[in-house]
């Protein structure tokens, strides 16, 4: 494990590269892209997290997105818990080596909280806790919340995760553009983000993923360091979803994807990658623009 290491990397402000998509690559080399690809299709997998390796990541998240109990009780699969969880780290820093973090990742329970939905705050508190010991137990070096699109529900998640396994924690909330700014799917804001991210303690907030392009992105950012000191992380899709042939796809090229990212870090982020259409080519773009840029 390299906690120390990260988080002397955090107190430095050294940019670090996450990987990019996970789903969208599982699926175009065949397998079903989700959390239950680990078992399904462990070779894949690994391939994807060694392909973003090679491209110059320098943090591997984990397969285990949808992988809380509670997403995994809605889709049937509540019995794999613990194994897609373990299994998932396992090929993770297989890859990874001793090149690269590993990073749990953790996304939302597709659930809501009451008065919208019939789940309470605390067990949101023990489904994230939950998830987030078991990732911890199997040797991650800290913990990302990412693709939140209900502020409470990361809040309450990046808490339980801190609390449960004192590791360093990232939150990240997902924004569409709206009014002029930008909002979650719950009509949250960036400042209830900051602030409520802030409250919980983690050691990073950040955004990813949403309707919007690494452009727009890197407003947030802006926004975002506006409101606090913490270090902030940004993964952009590689630009905005279309439909085409009723497919959603992200058409944003390697080269302009890493132009838009390097927008984040000028705006402040120290911790950038891709999510949805973004690939291994899109990483390595990235990697080479931050090099020459240091150079």
């Amino acid at each position: 494990m390299l906690v120390d290491d990260f988080r002397e990397a955090l107190n430095n402000r050294r940019i670090l590269v996450f990987d990019g998509a996970t789903g969208t690559q599982l699926a175009a080399r065949g397998s079903q892209p989700g959390s239950m690809a680990t078992l399904l299709s462990p070779d894949i997998v690994y391939e994807v997290h060694v392909a973003y390796r090679e491209a110059g990541a320098d943090i591997l998240l984990t397969n285990t997105l949808t992988a809380n109990r509670i997403y995994l009780k809605h889709a049937g699969q509540e019995d794999k818990f613990e194994e897609l969880n373990r299994a998932a780290v396992e090929l993770c820093r297989k890859a990874a080596g001793d090149e690269c973090y590993v990073c749990g990742d953790m996304g939302p329970t597709g659930q809501f909280l009451e008065p919208y939905g019939e789940y309470t705050e605390q067990q949101f508190y023990e489904n994230a806790s939950e998830q987030a010991r078991l990732l911890m137990e199997a040797g991650v070096d800290f913990i990302i919340i990412e693709t939140m699109t209900c502020v409470r529900e990361a809040a309450i998640s990046a808490q339980a995760a801190k609390e449960a396994t004192g590791l360093p924690v990232i939150a990240c909330v997902s924004f569409d553009a709206a009014g002029g700014g930008f909002r979650t799917m719950m009509g949250d804001t960036v400042e209830k983000a900051v602030q409520e991210l802030s409250n919980a303690g983690v050691d990073v907030i950040g955004t990813n993923c949403g309707t919007v392009d690494p452009v727009e992105i890197s407003e947030i950012v802006a926004r975002m360091r506006a409101l606090t000191d913490l270090p902030l992380a940004a993964e952009p899709n590689a630009g905005k979803p279309e439909l085409t042939k009723g497919q959603v796809v992200f058409s944003l090229d390697p080269e302009r994807f890493a132009e838009g990212v390097l927008k984040c870090v000028e705006a402040g982020a120290t911790l950038v990658g891709g999510c949805c259409g973004t690939t291994p080519d899109h990483i390595r773009s990235l990697v080479a623009r931050l090099t020459r840029r240091q150079s």
